[in-house]
């Protein structure tokens, strides 16, 4: 029976199947088409065919497959295959940071498809989440707050982003970001969508808020800019997979109606 495969090479590599018209696809095949490098984890079923991930054990590409990173497979599969994806490098990613027990050393095993056990003292490992906001800041007369982080890997601009600390809302959370990274003050949080952002165990959560007071002071070890903008003089914006991307469209969208 013939199963999907979603096999990874080095990093986050990708490994998909050439068509006949030029373009990129998960294999559908009887059998892995590459050796596996530790173990097959199931995905369950995808799009009617039982699916699996695994590490590849060489970093060569087979005749009629293509190595694509997991963030360039956007523009080649679907949103169900991109998604399912992106859960599989999360697996594989656990898979190979929790192999020993954080609480006594010794070696984990798969007890679930998501959870590793401990049969020394019983420990019980599920993968980890990362929490994150992003949140696009607008004010009176259709302007809306965007940056350009130094780890941006591009010229693109942005909206604000940072990890969830303990003890903390996620509202907190937003208020706490903008405020370090750009000095400003805001109000009127409003929860936008949600996004699992595998690079590698992320879950991105959207927020739009409203400027209150406060002059742009960039946090300079982390920011290399950050400006108003209006629809009309919009800079370069991230590509369509990201969060922030969803927000400002739907700020636009909002701005030009």
């Amino acid at each position: 029976m013939e199963k999907y495969w979603f096999i990874f090479l080095d990093s986050n590599n990708l490994l998909l199947k050439k068509q006949e018209d030029g373009s990129l696809c998960v294999p559908l095949m009887e059998k892995e088409p590459i050796d596996v490098f530790r173990k097959i984890h199931s995905l369950g079923i995808v799009n009617g065919f039982e699916s699996y991930t695994f590490r590849a054990c060489t970093k060569e590409v087979p005749y009629g497959f293509e190595s694509v990173g997991l963030r360039k497979s956007f523009n080649y599969l679907t949103s169900e295959f991109y998604t399912v994806a992106g859960r599989a490098f999360q697996i594989i990613f656990w898979d190979e940071s929790y192999v020993y027990c954080p609480k006594c050393g010794a070696k984990l095993e798969l007890n679930t498809p998501l959870s590793k056990i401990c049969r020394d003292c019983g420990n019980e490992i599920w993968p980890r989440i990362n929490p994150a906001i992003i949140v696009l800041v607008s004010r009176q007369g259709g302007d809306a707050l965007l940056i350009h982080a130094k780890n941006f890997k591009g010229s693109f601009y942005g909206a604000v982003a940072g990890f969830l600390e303990i003890g903390e809302s996620l509202e907190e959370c937003v208020r706490r970001e903008v405020r370090e990274e750009t000095g400003i003050e805001i109000d009127n949080i409003r929860y936008f969508a949600s996004q699992p952002w595998p690079y590698p165990s992320g879950l991105m959560v959207g927020f739009f808020a409203d400027y209150v007071s406060g002059d742009i002071k960039i946090q300079e070890s982390e920011l290399s800019d950050a400006q108003w903008f209006n629809v009309a003089n919009l800079p370069e914006i991230p590509p369509k997979l990201s969060m922030a991307r969803m927000l400002i469209d739907a700020w636009k969208l909002k701005v030009l109606i």
